[in-house]
């Protein structure tokens, strides 16, 4: 695993679609949006693979479509899958991006936000790597603020949201321990950017509780 950043880049979003500060990963796991214009929902995720484990190179390599299924026997469920974010941020705090914020990603799978289905199609998909079960590092509020405030700068984004929010029932994640009013900065409220699901976020389960863990936050694999 990377040792923290020392500095924090800032962050902007070029007319491509493609962040000055992120490490570019390209990815071919993606479309068109129907409307390039419409960027109007950002979408929270976590994810680690093999599951619970930092620092893999794993999740690099599956968005890139260069993961091999014998690397580790949970892998197999992962077959024919075809995933992945626009954004990936590490425990380090480094940004990695796959997929121009122009185009339409391959994260949110069978989805609706406020009855408008297909995330996809409107939203730009950013992981962080961690699971339901622990707090994320400092450092990752820092570089997902800044993103968040990036793309919100470039395009028209109105609110965000975690997957859980928008595949209720079927999600769990960013999960019980992200806490969203460490991202809801003074940059973001003055442009309008709305945080529905923010109420109660950020208070860790009880010792006992129960919470279901995906494989991958990203799930179907297709463009849906």
């Amino acid at each position: 695993m990377r040792e923290p950043l020392l500095r924090q880049p800032r962050f902007e979003i070029g007319p491509e679609g493609w962040a000055l500060g992120a490490l570019a990963m390209p990815s071919l796991h993606f479309d068109l949006r129907p409307d390039p214009r419409d960027v109007s929902l950002i979408v929270v995720h976590n994810i680690t693979l093999p599951p619970g484990r930092f620092g893999t190179g794993c999740v690099e390599r599956f968005f890139t479509g260069r993961l091999g299924l014998d690397e580790d026997p949970s892998f197999e469920s992962l077959r024919g899958l075809r995933v992945a974010s626009h954004f990936f941020i590490e425990r380090s705090g480094l940004v990695i991006q796959f997929l121009s914020c122009a185009v339409r990603g391959w994260h949110a799978g069978r989805s609706s936000f406020e009855g408008r289905p297909r995330c996809n199609d409107f939203s730009v998909g950013i992981e962080l790597e961690g699971t339901d079960f622990e707090p994320f590092e400092d450092i990752q509020y820092e570089s997902l603020a800044a993103v968040m405030e990036a793309l919100a700068r470039r395009y028209p984004i109105r609110a965000a949201a975690g997957h859980s929010d928008i595949a209720p029932g079927r999600k769990t994640d960013p999960g019980p321990y992200f806490d969203w009013s460490r991202v809801m900065t003074r940059g973001l409220l003055e442009r309008g950017v709305a945080f529905p699901f923010a109420a109660g976020a950020g208070k860790a389960p009880g010792a006992g509780a129960a919470a279901r863990a995906p494989l991958t936050s990203a799930g179907e694999g297709r463009p849906s």
